[in-house]
């Protein structure tokens, strides 16, 4: 089991749209908690992505607000079923965004990240148009990112936490940690009805391929793909200290009262 927390490619530029899309899920977010538990119900149905209400064939919950069903499609990419959803979405994005920022620029990078969740939300919707189980989450266009990241930097090296017997960090390459990632995303999609609640495969499927695809086109010309590493791959790194030990001072060994 890993869980990978920073990547090892430079980047020059601030990237003031994933800071600024970060913060929005998190403050829309805060805003879900901050009405309750009946609260947050009523926003995921208003401004979740229901497939059955996109195509038409379901009417709006009765009592709630409605906005128009397209609109959805963007309103639900900011919504978040919880903390462990919110987080694991937000660290992704932290670590592969800015990267994608600075390949593509801030204003197409923002473009970008839309129509990946909007290929997303196609994706999982037309498996299940009949599905009246609202969709949220960023995953979708995140997921994009992620494709987009592996076309541009298929071994860059992602430093993860490895938890075996020890834990430790590695440095694996994207093709490794983003590849393995998208092949679960396959197989785990292969084993639940598209129309279940739950994780959304299909849709992180659709992201990913989209921004693999898209990247291609909204690149800054001087932007290369299928770039190189900037570490050595599979670096591994042991803390030699462990609780209760004392370290070597490497002089000359004293009593515990001297």
């Amino acid at each position: 089991m890993f869980f990978p927390f920073r990547d090892d490619n430079p980047h020059t530029t601030t990237p003031f749209v994933n800071y600024g899309l970060i913060a929005a899920c998190v403050l829309v977010f805060l805003w879900e908690v901050s009405t309750g538990e009946r609260g947050q119900q009523g926003i995921t149905y208003v401004f979740g992505l229901i497939p059955a209400r996109l195509f038409g064939s379901a009417a709006p919950e009765p009592g709630l607000p409605e906005i128009a069903p397209w609109l959805t499609i963007f309103t639900s990419m900011f919504l978040h079923g919880g903390w462990m959803h919110l987080l694991g979405n937000m660290l992704y994005l932290w670590i592969f965004g800015d990267n994608l920022e600075h390949s593509l620029g801030h204003t197409r990078y923002l473009v970008f990240y839309l129509l990946c969740g909007i290929a997303a939300a196609f994706a999982q919707s037309m498996s299940a148009p009949t599905s009246e189980i609202p969709m949220v989450g960023a995953s979708g266009a995140i997921s994009g990112v992620l494709g987009a990241y592996l076309v541009l930097h298929p071994k860059a090296n992602i430093r993860v936490f490895v938890f075996l017997i020890i834990i430790t960090t590695i440095n694996l390459p994207a093709y490794i940690v983003l590849g393995g990632w998208f092949v679960m995303q396959l197989i785990s999609s292969a084993q639940v009805s598209a129309g279940e609640a739950g994780v959304a495969f299909l849709a992180h499927i659709g992201g990913f391929i989209a921004g693999a695809v898209l990247v291609f086109f909204f690149r800054r010309r001087e932007v290369a793909v299928f770039q190189p590493a900037h570490s050595q791959a599979f670096a591994v790194e042991r803390k030699p200290y462990r609780r209760g030990s004392v370290p070597d001072t490497g002089g000359t060994r004293r009593g515990p009262w001297s």
